[in-house]
């Protein structure tokens, strides 16, 4: 008996069918004057049909698996017809027809040999319909920013990236557009989610936490706009100080992810580098976390997926990679170091990247490690004259204080390298 055959597909395939049967009932969907048309036991009973039209089909049984499946799948469509005819607030929901053809299916690739995806896939079925309020919950509170970019972000994703060429084309490393657009979508994705988290604590979590989570958004936008609101308000001056530590030391594990995902063997030695520094950031923030904490204002950051600054910040991250391999050809490693101070004032992503990329070409992992290192150190200090200027009062002292430890965690773990 081939493996096709075996009894596992059809085992997985009822108990898929049970387990989705099992949360229809207990959520109240079989049962009642509204009642939907299958339960635990009707929907075991679709999922080892479903189960059996895969092992005939795998028998090459074509015609008896098909007259199954649509025979079941005519009984969901019927059910359906059924309810709606009948009216009443539930009768144009489907979710448990649909959820039956769902089982249906599943039993079928159960019943064909593949009894792992169908169990992974029944069990993320039962968790969607487990999670109904939860989710309808999150639909609600989304707003036109957060549909615009995860709408924008597929389209750049699936549309974009599998149409681009690998490349390279042209001098000085050349253009890799396939694997410069990875590098947005990585990007992106990261201050989208940041966004989104941010977004989702709402306007009366206050801006300690507010900051923090737009740090994986942008840091130094996080650090330029509690400074301008710690002028307005007196009253928060501690919990917008604590949000730019926050924000700043979010920035840290946000760079040794990115890292990680474009080259791993530097994401470990990158990861020791700002330890110390992420480790200052987080006593600050354990320290001083609910003082003075009082209503954030609304979120000022924007959706970082709009398409043109996607194109801008791949053009970016192309003109700084070409210019970081010009320098090390003309004045080697030690001429790396000071352009990544430079590039590091403003935009950690493009310096990420571009390192990265370095080192997939040959750069050694110690000088990477050190330049991202000073470019973190040198965005540090730029945020820490952004906070003495643009501060005032306690949130000036307290946000410069704990900037300063970074800072100074940065330099110490530099002044170790170099002096090693």
């Amino acid at each position: 008996m081939s493996e096709a055959f075996s009894p596992l597909g059809l085992v997985i395939a009822g108990l898929v069918g049970l387990a989705v049967g099992i949360e229809r009932e207990w959520s109240g969907h079989a049962s009642g004057p509204a009642a939907r048309f299958a339960g635990a036991r009707t929907f075991f009973l679709i999922g080892l049909a479903g189960g059996l039209a895969g092992l005939l089909g795998a028998a090459g049984l074509a015609l008896p698996a098909t007259a199954i499946l649509l025979g079941v799948a005519a009984l969901a469509v019927a059910a359906y017809v059924t309810a709606a005819r009948r009216g009443g607030d539930d009768a144009a929901d489907g979710t448990t027809e649909a959820a039956a053809l769902v089982v249906l299916g599943l039993g079928a690739v159960a019943g064909l040999g593949e009894a792992r995806l169908a169990a992974a896939a029944g069990a993320v079925v039962v968790l969607v319909l487990r999670e109904k309020s939860t989710i309808h919950g999150f639909v609600r509170r989304l707003g036109e920013a957060e549909l615009r970019g995860g709408l924008q972000f597929a389209v750049l994703a699936l549309v974009f990236l599998p149409i681009l060429p690998v490349g390279p084309y042209g001098p000085l490393g050349g253009v890799r557009p396939r694997s410069l657009w990875g590098v947005v979508l990585l990007v992106s994705g990261l201050s989208y989610a940041g966004f989104i988290a941010r977004r989702a604590i709402g306007p009366t979590r206050g801006p300690a936490l507010a900051g923090i989570l737009g740090g994986i958004v942008s840091s130094t936008a996080v650090t330029l706009q509690s400074s301008r609101e710690s002028r307005l308000d007196h009253s928060s001056h501690d919990a917008l100080a604590v949000g730019v530590i926050g924000a700043c030391a979010a920035l840290l594990p946000r760079i040794t992810i990115v890292t990680l995902a474009l080259r791993p063997s530097v994401a470990l030695p990158l990861a020791g580098a700002l330890l110390p520094a992420f480790v200052a950031g987080a006593l600050m923030v354990w320290w001083r976390w609910g003082a003075g904490e009082t209503p954030a204002a609304s979120p000022a950051l924007k959706s970082p997926l709009r398409l043109g600054s996607a194109l801008l910040l791949a053009a970016g991250f192309q003109i700084i990679l070409m210019l970081l391999v010009l320098v090390h050809r003309e004045f080697g490693d030690q001429g790396v170091l000071p352009t990544a101070a430079f590039l590091g004032l403003t935009d950690m992503d493009a310096l990420t990247y571009s390192m990265a990329r370095l080192a997939a070409e040959g750069l050694s992992t110690p000088i990477v490690v050190s330049a991202l290192a000073v470019g973190v150190l040198s965005n540090t200090l730029f945020k820490l004259i952004t906070v003495l200027t643009l501060g005032v009062g306690r949130f000036r002292r307290l946000a410069a204080g704990g900037l300063l430890l970074q800072a100074l965690a940065l330099a110490g773990v530099l002044l170790v390298e170099w002096l090693a």
